[in-house]
């Protein structure tokens, strides 16, 4: 077989596919927008350039190659950007995309995820779509801030319960569909934690392993977008794409649980409670120097 392409290779989700990819008598190639992060990262292992709002990177980064991990950068909301690799990947004739979508898209037309899913099926490229429910690393990355500075969680997701699955758990699921192409085409997957759990419940299991009492702000939509554009800094289209997903979590869309994990690894998926254990001192106090107002240090973060 030829090799793999895993875009997003530093991200949360992307660096656990390469790490359960690499050794399994798979040629893996990395590709981003920081080529030395990716060969510092990933020393000996092919490095290509990849922007997909730049057509004259995807040559080098499909070369040889027949299987492909995709994840939308955050920053880019525009499905339509998608457009042109999705057509690259279709003229290498690609075996199999594994695309990083989210979980209940299928019945959510707003979010960019739900237009590339059709993008990829439309171009009759063999497909496996991933569609996790909401990353733990959403509350050590993205939302870290408020409850390092200010003990509290800020998101406008109401009294909503959400199955929550860690990254690494996912990157282990896909690395399992890569290595058997075959196996896994025209089919999505939806991936879980083992537990739905609101806000409040992850307030608690904080406070118990921080030792301070973390509560949980359930904002407005208005207070959370005020927020993290005038105050974080976050680009409002960003925040927007945020704001349709915890709208539709409100609706109840992310508190299901599968054992699609389990299915496809034999393994069972982490807790949050385990998690939180493993990344306490994401949870640590820092100086108000230490935050980052970068959106693209939100990797692959999916709100």
């Amino acid at each position: 077989m030829g090799s793999i392409l895993v875009t997003g290779a530093t991200g949360n989700v992307g660096k656990y596919v390469v790490n359960y990819l690499n050794g399994r008598d798979s040629d893996v190639v990395v590709a981003g927008h920081r080529i030395q992060e990716l060969e510092k990262s990933y020393p000996g292992m092919k490095a290509v350039r990849l922007d997909f709002e730049d057509p004259s990177t995807f040559e080098e980064a499909l070369h040889g190659v027949d299987r492909v991990f995709l994840m939308r950068p955050p920053q880019i909301g525009d499905a339509e950007v998608f457009r042109p690799f999705v057509e690259a990947m279709k003229a290498q004739s690609v075996r199999l995309v594994s695309f990083l979508s989210l979980m209940g898209v299928e019945r959510n037309p707003f979010p960019p995820h739900h237009k590339i899913e059709k993008m990829i099926e439309e171009a009759s490229i063999p497909y496996a779509h991933i569609r996790p429910g909401f990353f733990m690393q959403n509350l050590t990355g993205v939302h870290a801030e408020e409850i390092r500075k200010d003990r509290e969680i800020f998101i406008p997701a109401g009294n909503s319960k959400v199955s929550f699955i860690d990254a690494e758990d996912i990157g282990k699921a896909i690395a399992h569909v890569l290595l058997n192409p075959d196996a896994h085409q025209h089919v999505a997957y939806t991936l879980t934690g083992p537990e739905a759990l609101d806000y409040v419940d992850i307030a608690n299991q904080l406070t118990l392993l921080t030792g301070e009492k973390i509560t949980y702000a359930k904002p407005s939509m208005l207070h959370y977008r005020s927020r993290y554009i005038n105050e974080r800094g976050l680009s409002p289209e960003y925040v927007n794409v945020t704001m349709a997903l915890y709208l539709m979590t409100r609706l109840g869309t992310a508190k299901a649980i599968t054992h699609t994990f389990k299915e496809l690894t034999g393994d069972e998926p982490r807790t949050f409670f385990e998690f939180t254990k493993a990344h306490l001192h994401e949870f640590e106090r820092k100086d108000d120097g230490d935050s980052t107002n970068d959106p693209f240090d939100l990797k692959e973060a999916n709100v």
